[in-house]
């Protein structure tokens, strides 16, 4: 296959790579060969051949699939967030905030309407930029920070290693994994290179040999962990910390997405003396998935970079939906009703373990919207089961970065929104379907 990839610029290898993908003589799943080995065959640099690669990844043509090498990408279903598509199930696998728990943004709307903003103005609204720093400097505290508003914390995330990686660059990711986090980096055409989850978060030991692999940028969620639900502890936090110091110029992406709903104290692994770092707290799981915005705490040099990409008038967050978040988080009874629903989920997530536990399924309820639920046989085997029965869960199998030769025996199941009877009959088919 190397001697038909042609070219001598990134958009002409590109082209090329493309061209063979149109005519089918590379099919989805084909290899291509490793960067340092095509820019040999074609006599480039070799920031040209992972120039090409990263146009080829951001166009959808080939994804980075870690050690296994970049390859030709197909039009496959992959593992998404969210209610399932035509299915008479009762879908237990959502990962969704409940509707009845979101705020009505009509008070805060008439709040946020004011004057028309224009080209050249500022990006970020000076008033929700005040908030968003008080926001974070209360759990970083002593730290020099700058604020970025995006649109989203997977926009965030995107942005920020684009700003400090290059292609085939590693990340460390936790493991099992958020899928957003797993299709960013995917996407990127970078090396996801996975650290083990238990329930104080990222370990010691995975995250040290994530570091002597290289890693250049590392993603944690300090706090309902997705799938799991752990949570980092202060003895965890430190020791990771410890870690970190002699690595500070290592991006630490920490993705607090559940802040205002958690029931935890925030830890952090960032450490005052690190050099590259970045907070990033999005409103979707409180305000609601529509409502696209996160800020990003981020150290100066850092916030220097994702301004440059975030231009006046094309990819800046709309004025009018930085004051509407700005208007809610300012607004105590949308306060009041944030803490409902934290209180919320804490109580029903809860309350389902517990039944699984009279039912001989011990099972500890983390923080989040989800429940980890392991299970005593393979997990594809109880969704089997579960869903004869009218439901459709969730296998910890889309969650893992490594390949592995045992199956999950976890479900990533949501719960909060189910009526009484719901709950207790899902309890007992639950339970039926592990025997």
């Amino acid at each position: 296959m190397e001697q038909i990839i042609t070219g001598t610029t990134a958009a002409e290898i590109a082209d090329s790579v493309r061209g063979l993908h149109e005519r089918g003589e590379l099919r989805t799943g084909d290899a291509l060969p490793p960067v340092r080995e095509l820019a040999a065959l074609l006599g480039v640099n070799r920031n040209t051949a992972v120039a090409a690669y990263r146009m080829l990844a951001q166009a959808g043509v080939v994804v980075a699939r870690g050690r296994a090498g970049t390859v030709v990408a197909g039009h496959e279903a992959v593992a998404q967030e969210g209610y399932a598509a035509d299915t008479v199930l009762r879908d237990i696998g959502t990962g969704n905030p409940d509707t009845r728990r979101i705020p009505d943004p009509s008070r805060a709307l008439a709040r946020a309407a004011g004057r028309p903003v224009l080209y050249g103005e500022p990006v970020i609204d000076p008033a929700l930029e005040r908030h968003a720093r008080d926001w974070a400097a209360a759990d970083l505290p002593g730290v020099d920070l700058r604020i970025t508003v995006t649109s989203g914390a997977v926009d965030a995330v995107e942005r920020l290693l684009a700003q400090a990686l290059l292609r085939d660059d590693a990340v460390a990711l936790e493991d099992p994994c958020f899928l957003a986090s797993i299709h960013t980096v995917r996407l990127g055409g970078y090396r996801a290179v996975p650290v083990p989850v238990d329930a104080e978060g990222m370990t010691v030991a995975g995250l040290k040999d994530a570091l002597d692999a290289g890693v250049r940028a590392i993603i944690c969620t300090p706090r309902a962990q997705n799938p799991t639900g752990s949570t980092l502890t202060p003895r965890r936090a430190a020791a990771l910390r410890e870690l970190l110091a002699e690595h500070p110029y290592v991006l630490v992406i920490e993705d607090d997405h559940f802040s205002m709903l958690s029931q935890r104290p925030y830890e952090t692994l960032i450490g005052p003396a690190h050099r590259r770092f970045a907070l990033v707290r999005s409103v979707s799981k409180f305000l609601g998935p529509d409502m696209c915005l996160a800020i990003a705490a981020t150290d100066p040099e850092t916030a220097e970079r994702l301004a440059l990409r975030l231009s006046p008038g094309t990819t800046w967050v709309s004025h009018l939906l930085q004051r509407l978040v700005l208007a809610q988080l300012t607004d105590e009874a949308v306060q009041v009703q944030i803490a409902e629903a934290g209180r919320h989920y804490a109580e029903r997530n809860a309350a389902f373990a517990a039944l699984l536990g009279e039912r001989g399924l011990p099972t500890e309820a983390g923080d989040g919207l989800n429940l980890w639920v392991e299970l005593p046989i393979e997990a594809k085997t109880v969704a089997e089961r579960l869903m004869r029965r009218g439901w459709l869960a969730r296998t910890g199998d889309e969650f893992l970065l490594t390949e592995r030769a045992a199956p999950s025996h976890h479900l990533r199941l949501t719960v909060h929104d189910l009526t009484e009877d719901e709950t207790l009959r899902l309890a007992d088919d639950l339970a039926d379907a592990a025997r």
